[in-house]
Order: structure tokens, then C-alpha cells, then sequence
């Protein structure tokens, strides 16, 4: 076994979620292990790092990479017969920018020269086994499922896979199951698999929360408005023509369905750029107020941020229910609201028509459902 220093001896995990990976990933017990969370987590840091350690040390013969190239301009998949050998340099310059800070480039270079990493096209391996082989596939999101579980096909003896991807963010949002989110239902349960969500709280890569907010900034801004939500959005620019104002959303039939009747739940959502609020609202509300008398409903605004259980707050039925959610972040293609099991039925709602109603109110917003999770309050200790 070689005493050669590894990546994963010199990468120290920043978040729980990572924390989490990476005891997963070392747990000889799973042969498949997926990985789900937005960009800037560490999911394909850790996963290389980890194969390639892995390799150095012996413990396998090969690492395999497997991942789409997609055409960001056309988002069109090109393979390595479309691009030849640039297929194999732009794979490697992948890999070679998120281990540069851990690992000599060298190390690695002599490593896929002796096939040890292999940087492989999936379009090309039908009829292929890999034993006593780790085979890492990325953006799983960009990915057939029937394709990925072609590559799940040729594992052989002594061999595991690791699966990564995004199902929220870097999705096509015109695509309504992704093959992440397919896969990731696949996995959940079964026989020794893992599953481990990441969320925006493990995003540790800088720049990323800025990016990862813009994009839904603009999925809001691409929604197309109903005739109604189009009313209010007229409206609110004449009242209050200095608000930059996302989007607008109504739900008015999402609160007929599922028997929505507090006074605290408004009829529509208006979601301004940050910093915007007062300029929405006005001094004394009224703006907001002016707004609500023009179109005869019940309107209230917030601002675009990445705390999610402002949501909860602006338009659950129970008011005060928010102080009760313990965290609110992605897991895989859902928005999980963490609740304090003291307060669970009441966030829940009778037939569970409070969730299934925050549930159709984001998946019309930006594509994605609500689930509920509850947690149990730890005893506070006793001061002495």
C-alpha cells in the first residue's frame, strides 16, 4: 500500500453536508453512492479527491470519470467523436482546476498515462467491465437515466460508483424529470446505496451563492404571468414605480383547493430585488395599500433571498409558524422546511394541506416542491 500523500489527506471538509460525503464515500459498506446538491458544494471535489486517493493508495485499480460536455451556448451534448482528442483535454482541464490546490497536476497526469484515471465518453461503453474499479459520473442531471444505468452495468467485481448531480439549478428547467432527480429516487432505499443531499448551507465555493441567487432571480423573471398576475404587475409599477419588482405570483385556486382560509395568507406574492421592500410598500404601507384597493386583493411583498423561510413567513396560513422552522435548504429536487416536532402539526396543516399548499406555490414559482421534516428539540440543560 503506498505511503504517497493523497488529496483527500490534505482536503478538510467545510460543512455537515461534506462532513457527511465523506464519511459515506469511506464507508466500504455502500456500492453506490449519490451525491445530489447545487454547485459550489464540494460534490465533485470530493469525489475525485476521494477516487484518486483511492488509486494511490491501492485500495482500487481504477478510477474512471465519466461526464457529459455540454455546449453551454446550445446546451447540446458533444461527445469525444464530435471533438477527438479535445474531448480528452477539456476533461482533464476539468479535473486539473478543482484538484490544483490539493494535488501536483504531475501525479495526476502519470496516473491517466498508466490508465490508472480514466477519462471516458459514456456514448461508448456498451460491451465494456470494470472491476475492482471506482467509476465516477458527474452533472448526472445532463444524463439519460437509461444511460446512467448503462454505466451502472459494467461494474464488476469489487467495484463501486459514485453518481453527482444537480437536479434544481443546473437542470434544463424545460425538462420535467431530470435524470439526477430519477436517479436519486432510484437510489433512495436501495440495498446498499446512500443518498446524501447537499444545500445552499454546504456551498463553500466563493462566488457561488451570489450565482446560484441570480439564476432563480432570473427563473422568476422568466415566468411567464398569468392575465391576473399581469394586472397586479401593472399596478405595483404605478404605485410604486422605483421597486424592482422580480415577479408576481397569485394563488388564488391553490387556496380554494386545498381549503386555505387565514386571513393571514395573502391572494398573490410580489418578490422585489433586495433592498427594494420599502419602495414596494412604502412609507406606512401606502403604496402596498393603494395597490391592493386597485386590484381588489390581498397582496404582500418580500424580497429575493436565499432564506427561504421568509416564504413560510409571508404566506403559511399559521402566522406564527416560522419562528418554529429550524432550517429551510434543497434536498435534491425539493425545498425541505426543517420543523421543530412541537410545532410539526400545526406547520403540516389538517390532511397535510398546508405543505401540499407550499408545495404547489413553489413548484408554480421556480420549479420545485416543499416537504416537511420533522426534528426533535434537544432538552435545553439546566444552568447550575
Amino acid at each position: 500500500m503506498s505511503t504517497q500523500k493523497t488529496p483527500l489527506d490534505v482536503i478538510k471538509p467545510l460543512s455537515p453536508g461534506q462532513e457527511e460525503l465523506l464519511s459515506v464515500l469511506k464507508d466500504r459498506s455502500y456500492d453506490i453512492v449519490g451525491v445530489f446538491g447545487p454547485t459550489g458544494t464540494g460534490k465533485s471535489l470530493l469525489s475525485i479527491a476521494y477516487g484518486i486517493s483511492e488509486v494511490i493508495k491501492g485500495n482500487c485499480r481504477r478510477f474512471i470519470i465519466a461526464r457529459p460536455l455540454i455546449d453551454i451556448v446550445s446546451e447540446r451534448e458533444v461527445t469525444a467523436i464530435e471533438l477527438g482528442k479535445l474531448y480528452y483535454e477539456l476533461s482533464a482541464a476539468y479535473i486539473r482546476d478543482i484538484l490544483s490546490e490539493f494535488i501536483e497536476w504531475g501525479t495526476v497526469e502519470n496516473l491517466i498515462k498508466e490508465e490508472k484515471v480514466l477519462l471516458v465518453d459514456i456514448h461508448f461503453l456498451r460491451g465494456r467491465t470494470f472491476d475492482d474499479t471506482i467509476i465516477f459520473l458527474d452533472d448526472a442531471q445532463n444524463v439519460p437515466p437509461e444511460s446512467s444505468l448503462e454505466l451502472l452495468m459494467r461494474m464488476g467485481n469489487n467495484s463501486r460508483m459514485i453518481i453527482a448531480g444537480d437536479p434544481v439549478f443546473q437542470k434544463n428547467p424545460e425538462i420535467q424529470v431530470d435524470g439526477a432527480t430519477l436517479l436519486r429516487e432510484a437510489l433512495i432505499g436501495e440495498e446498499n446505496a446512500a443518498v446524501v443531499d447537499l444545500g445552499i448551507k454546504d456551498i463553500v465555493r466563493i462566488g457561488a451563492k451570489r450565482g446560484i441567487k441570480l439564476l432563480l432571480e432570473i427563473r422568476m423573471r422568466k415566468r411567464k404571468l398569468n392575465e391576473l398576475e399581469m394586472r397586479i404587475y401593472d399596478a405595483a409599477k404605478t404605485y410604486a414605480p422605483d421597486a424592482d419588482i422580480v415577479t408576481v405570483i397569485e394563488f388564488l385556486e391553490e387556496k380554494k383547493k386545498f381549503e386555505i382560509t387565514s386571513e393571514h395568507t395573502p391572494d398573490a406574492l410580489i418578490i422585489v430585488k433586495e433592498g427594494h421592500l420599502g419602495r414596494l410598500v412604502g412609507r406606512g404601507g401606502e403604496r402596498i395599500n393603494k395597490l391592493e384597493e386597485e386590484v381588489g386583493l390581498r397582496i404582500r411583498g418580500i424580497e429575493l433571498t436565499l432564506d427561504f423561510k421568509e416564504l413560510v413567513r409571508a404566506i403559511h396560513p399559521v402566522s406564527w409558524i416560522h419562528k418554529h422552522v429550524i432550517d429551510a435548504d434543497f434536498a435534491g429536487p425539493n425545498m425541505v422546511f426543517k420543523v421543530r416536532s412541537s410545532e410539526f402539526g400545526p406547520f403540516v396543516g389538517q390532511k397535510g394541506f398546508y405543505v401540499k399548499f407550499m408545495d404547489s406555490v413553489l413548484r408554480k414559482l421556480v420549479g420545485v416542491g416543499a416537504r416537511a421534516l420533522e426534528v426533535e428539540e434537544k432538552r435545553r440543560r439546566r444552568k447550575r
